[in-house]
C-alpha cells in the first residue's frame, strides 16, 4: 500500500482543525493586542508528520506540531504547537472528538500565544 493511501483515523482531523481555525479567528477578532489587529487564521494543517498522530506520541509528548496560516492576509505560514491538556489527552486516547477541548469564547484564560517575529503559535487545549 502506498504511503498516501494509508490513513490514520484520528480525532486530530480536518473537522477539528476547521473548528479550531474558526475559534482562533473569533479570538483574534476580539483581541486587544494592537500587533494582532486585523489578524485572522486561514487554515490549520491536519497533516503533521504521521508519527505525531499516534496515540502513543500524543500521550508521551502531549502535543502535535503542525502548520497554521495566520496574519492580516491569513497567508503567513506559522509553526503551530497544539498542546494537549488532561481532557484532550483522554479524548484523544479514546479516539473521541476534541472540539469540546477548545476553550470557550467566554474563557478569559490565555490559551493562544502568537509570536509574530518567530512565526509561531501555541495553542492550549483543555
Amino acid at each position: 500500500m502506498k504511503k498516501l493511501e494509508q490513513k490514520i483515523e484520528t480525532p486530530f482531523n480536518e473537522s477539528f482543525c476547521t473548528k479550531l481555525e474558526y475559534r482562533i479567528c473569533h479570538e483574534l477578532e476580539k483581541s486587544n493586542d494592537s500587533e494582532l489587529k486585523g489578524f485572522w487564521c486561514d487554515r490549520i494543517s491536519w497533516f503533521p508528520n504521521e508519527n505525531q498522530l499516534s496515540k502513543k506520541h500524543v500521550n508521551d509528548n502531549r502535543k502535535i506540531e503542525t502548520k497554521a496560516w495566520i496574519g492580516k492576509t491569513g497567508q503567513t505560514e506559522y509553526n503551530a504547537l497544539i498542546h494537549f491538556g488532561q481532557k484532550a489527552l483522554s479524548k484523544y486516547a479514546k479516539g473521541m472528538d476534541l472540539t469540546e477541548c477548545i476553550p470557550d469564547l467566554e474563557d478569559q484564560a490565555k490559551w493562544i500565544e502568537i509570536d509574530i517575529e518567530n512565526k509561531t503559535i501555541q495553542i492550549e487545549l483543555s
